[in-house]
């Protein structure tokens, strides 16, 4: 089959019509929302609480939308089925790791929230500098959050730019689209954009995901011929195993690590800091895991591409291709709105949360200005921008995993540091450099792979680098503990975290 598939007039019009008033919707909001909210409110929040947490008032409903689509973005559209489609059942290995990631929420995201609530901190760094009192554990920890989300923006701007270039736009055109639109739907909307769109992008992904498994089996005889199909352009596995012998340690550790750093990344934590109780989280987590379902019906979208004879060399443009190939026009330009607001809504969330670590935590300064976190934001955006053009991964996910590699060392200082054990703030501090270190040069040696070969002892196995990375910054960081407690046996309580400020 024809590599490219070009769209016709409809899909385009269609396209512009659905996103530009997805972003002029999120743009505006500021100026249309208090029609809709009549009640009596006493102004409490600050301009900037506003704008970066929506004034922590966000009930069950819009969190819902809120932590949905900030978790399930263009990785979820793209990048996965983009996965499927080159390696077969080993791209599936975000579906356990979604399940694993809700039990995680509901146990921890409650206390977490508390914290943030009697003490008004807005990002991990203020939880994490109000526990220990460490101003270079708290600049750690903002300068992990703001770096690890850089690429998970960039996986956004890939996915705005896959559908434009798919509408048969070329050159560094569709590129510059996707950052305007996502610089303007920030900066005019704040938080209250996407979390009163994001119901807007669940519908339209609804609607083309349940069309495509749907219409695209039937097109193609049925899911019995879809799987006989994709089976033999695929790396072939023994029968009854879904990935080869060689990829069941990746496949388990990738989605163990990805599940510990999910709610990690400030865009995640910001949609549990803005809820308006703790209460709300808890519902959240009990009904979160249908989006799992979905996850794993857009991921069968790879093997359909396959089924449906989609060759490419960009493993992004499958799915857009295969929506060409079987939908009417129309119907396409719609499906690609609504992978790039779904692109949209979550780069958003990721750049305010990465906005109020520069204005919370980074800058000497700090500030509760719309205007500053504005330009924070829009600085985040370039950062992103930067990593599209320069970063050069194979597939478009590797960028999620690799700011889970950076992110995940964040783990010891904000998650262990809510147990009741004397994690003294220089332990910490060791651990998150030399893990970081670690994690980030194994990337660098393997060209950006999210797995890196481990031989020990007879085991041979390629295991996810930020589970690696993740265990040396334990491991140094609790042997370095027990020497500081060892050396000021004296005075053990001085090793006690410092009291949540409230």
């Amino acid at each position: 089959m024809n590599t490219s598939i070009l769209p016709g007039n409809a899909a385009i019009s269609v396209f512009v019509v659905c996103f530009v008033a997805t972003i002029m919707l999120g743009s505006t909001v500021r100026l249309w929302r208090p029609l809709l909210n009549r009640r009596t409110r006493t102004n409490s929040h600050s301009e900037g609480e506003e704008w970066g947490l929506g004034g922590r008032e966000f009930g069950a409903w819009v969190t819902w939308f809120l932590v949905g689509g900030d978790f399930y973005t263009a990785y979820t559209v793209i990048a996965v089925p983009a996965l499927v489609y080159s390696t077969g059942g080993f791209g599936f290995f975000a579906l356990p790791y979604t399940i694993i990631v809700y039990p995680f929420i509901f146990a921890v995201m409650p206390r977490l929230w508390t914290i943030a609530r009697d003490g008004g901190h807005a990002t991990a760094a203020d939880i994490v500098r109000a526990r220990f009192g460490s101003r270079t554990l708290e600049l750690m920890v903002a300068v992990s959050g703001l770096v690890a989300v850089l690429p998970y923006i960039a996986l956004q701007l890939i996915g705005i730019r896959t559908v434009i270039e798919a509408l048969g736009f070329t050159g560094m055109l569709p590129l510059l689209i996707a950052f305007v639109s996502l610089a303007a739907y920030t900066w005019l909307g704040g938080l209250h954009a996407p979390a009163l769109t994001a119901f807007i992008k669940d519908v339209m992904i609804y609607i083309a995901v349940l069309a495509a498994v749907i219409i695209v089996p039937i097109h193609l005889g049925g899911y019995g011929a879809m799987f006989h199909s994709a089976a033999g352009h695929l790396p072939s596995v023994p029968d009854g195993h879904i990935v080869a012998q060689g990829q069941v340690v990746p496949y388990a550790t990738l989605a163990l690590s990805s599940a510990f750093a999910a709610f990690l990344y400030p865009h995640t934590l910001t949609g549990i800091l803005a809820a308006k109780s703790a209460d709300t989280i808890r519902q959240n987590a009990v009904f979160l895991p249908a989006y799992t379902i979905v996850l794993g019906l857009i991921a069968l979208l790879g093997l359909m591409a396959h089924a449906a004879g989609i060759v490419t060399t960009s493993s992004s443009q499958v799915v857009p291709q295969l929506f060409l190939a079987i939908f009417p026009p129309w119907f396409a330009g719609f499906c690609f709105a609504a992978i790039a607001v779904g692109a949209l809504v979550p780069a958003s969330v990721m750049a305010i949360g990465a906005a109020n670590l520069i204005m919370h935590n980074i800058l000497p300064h700090r500030s509760d200005s719309v205007t500053g976190s504005r330009v924070a934001g829009f600085a985040v955006k370039v950062g992103a921008l930067g990593c599209v053009i320069f970063l050069n991964a194979r597939f478009a996910i590797d960028l999620q995993l690799l700011g889970g590699v950076i992110i995940l060392q964040t783990f010891p200082a904000l998650i262990m540091g809510l147990l009741p054990l004397r994690l003294p703030a220089p332990a910490l501090v060791a651990g998150w450099v030399i893990g970081s270190v670690a994690g980030l040069g194994l990337c660098w040696i393997d060209g950006l792979k999210p797995v890196h070969p481990v031989t020990f002892a007879g085991f041979s196995a390629s295991v996810s680098t930020g589970l690696l990375a993740l265990g040396i910054n334990i491991a140094v960081t609790l042997m370095l503990g027990v020497v500081i407690r060892l050396a000021l046996g004296a005075s053990p309580s001085t090793l006690r975290p410092g009291s949540i400020r409230r």
